[in-house]
């Protein structure tokens, strides 16, 4: 089960109510600097727009591939260690808005991780040091330390012996 915090909404569906869960200006700052990230070719300056306009951790050259896309409404729920790469397309998502709740959930990446290509990560979802997740997966789950995963939904592939 992901780590998820659950909000029930009465009346219309969740999403027709976001902008009780978050500011106006908030969702338009984020939006514009998430896609000059998407665009960006310097890695140096994706980071620093990560880190101090979006309020994410990020690890020592920690490097997003072109068109990764991180959440737009809750970037700060992102954690990502050392030394790791999100693939190209990549979506990160921190929110899920629902029909009768939303929830909101912290995606922690540790160091040394490689996710490949067009993956979608899930909210509170942990995915462990040096863990490897092959293109094109959800991720809906943790992935322990060194766990090789792929799919929809991801399964171990195989693990590392280390």
């Amino acid at each position: 089960m992901r780590n998820v915090e659950r909000y029930p909404v009465e009346g219309p569906n969740a999403l027709w109510q976001m902008y009780r869960t978050i500011s106006r200006f908030k969702a338009v700052r984020n939006f514009v600097f998430i896609q000059i990230t998407r665009y960006c070719p310097s890695l140096p300056v994706k980071n620093w727009i990560y880190r101090r306009v979006l309020g994410m951790r990020v690890g020592r050259h920690t490097a997003f591939a072109l068109m990764v896309m991180v959440d737009v409404f809750f970037p700060e729920r992102i954690s990502i260690g050392d030394n790791s790469i999100v693939g190209y397309n990549s979506t990160l998502l921190t929110h899920e808005y629902l029909i009768k709740e939303y929830r909101l959930g912290h995606i922690k990446i540790g160091s040394n991780v490689m996710i490949g290509a067009n993956v979608t990560i899930l909210p509170g979802v942990t995915i462990g040091d040096g863990a490897v997740v092959a293109a094109g997966s959800v991720v809906h789950k943790d992935v322990a330390p060194g766990a090789f995963v792929g799919g929809n939904p991801i399964r171990v592939i195989e693990r590392s012996s280390n």
